[in-house]
C-alpha cells in the first residue's frame, strides 16, 4: 500500500486512541474529549473511506491557483499535484516532480515498505506549495482536540456539489475551518499550517482516473535513484 494510505490509516487509528484514553480525567472532562474524539473521528473516518476509492479532486488556490488529489486501486496509487510540483505515490516509487522551469525534472526513489512507519514529511513540499493534505487535516484535529481551550463547532455545506460536514476550530494554534464531503474526500480548509495562511476550495470531483494521471509530465527529465536504477 502506497505511504499516502498507510499514512492516513495509521494517523486514523492513533487520533481515535488518543482521544478514548481519558486517564485521570472527570466526568465531566472526559464528557467533552468523548465529544471531540466521536467528531474527530467522524472526519478521520470519512477521511479513511476515500483511501479505497477511485477519484479524481481538484482544488482552487489563491490567486487563481490550483491543486489536485488523485488516487486509484488495484494497486493503490495516489498523485497529488501543487503550485510547482507534484508527487506520486506507487508501489514502484515515490516520484516528486519541480514544473517550474521550461522543462519539468523528476526523481525516482524506492516506494515505502509496505506497513512501515508513516510519516508526514512525505507530504511536506505539498503542503508548504498550498495543497493541505488530508494527514494534515487530521493533525490538526487532533491537536485541538486535546487542546481544552479549544472551541469546536459543526456545520454542514455544500462543495462542488457536494454534501460536506465542516467543523470550525478555534484555538491558540490559530482557527481554521475544514469540511469534508460525504464520499470523504477533502472538501475545503482556511487556516494556518505552520504559520502559514492556507486555504482550498474542491472545484470538481469526480469518480474517474485519467490513464496517465500517475505518470511523469509529458517531456520530463527523470532521474532514477532506486536501487539499482539508472
Amino acid at each position: 500500500m502506497p505511504a499516502a494510505s498507510t499514512t492516513l490509516r495509521m494517523l486514523a487509528v492513533s487520533v481515535i486512541a488518543s482521544l478514548t484514553v481519558t486517564g485521570c480525567q472527570t466526568f465531566e472532562d472526559a464528557g467533552v474529549a468523548m465529544g471531540r474524539s466521536e467528531l474527530v473521528n467522524d472526519l478521520a473516518v470519512r477521511l479513511d473511506r476515500a483511501l479505497e476509492l477511485t477519484y479524481s479532486a481538484d482544488y482552487q488556490l489563491p490567486g487563481g491557483q490550483s491543486a489536485a488529489i488523485v488516487q486509484a486501486q488495484d494497486p493503490a496509487r495516489s498523485a497529488y499535484t501543487y503550485p510547482g510540483g507534484r508527487l506520486t505515490v506507487t508501489p514502484e516509487a515515490v516520484t516528486r516532480c519541480t514544473t517550474t522551469g521550461a522543462r519539468p525534472q523528476c526523481t525516482l526513489v524506492a516506494p515505502p515498505t509496505p506497513g512501515g512507519k508513516p510519516t508526514v514529511t512525505l507530504f511536506g513540499e505539498a503542503n508548504q506549495q498550498g495543497l493541505v493534505t488530508p494527514p494534515v487535516v487530521i493533525g490538526l484535529l487532533t491537536a485541538a482536540a486535546l487542546d481544552p481551550q479549544a472551541v469546536i463547532k459543526q456545520s454542514d455545506t455544500t462543495v462542488a456539489g457536494h454534501h460536506a460536514a465542516c467543523v470550525e476550530v478555534q484555538d491558540s494554534s490559530g482557527d481554521f475551518t475544514a469540511c469534508v464531503t460525504t464520499e470523504g474526500v477533502l472538501g475545503s480548509f482556511t487556516g494556518p499550517v505552520d504559520g502559514k495562511p492556507m486555504e482550498l476550495a474542491l472545484s470538481r470531483y469526480s469518480a474517474t482516473v485519467d490513464k496517465d494521471a500517475f505518470d511523469p509530465p509529458a517531456g520530463a527529465g527523470v532521474v532514477d535513484r532506486r536501487p539499482g536504477g539508472s
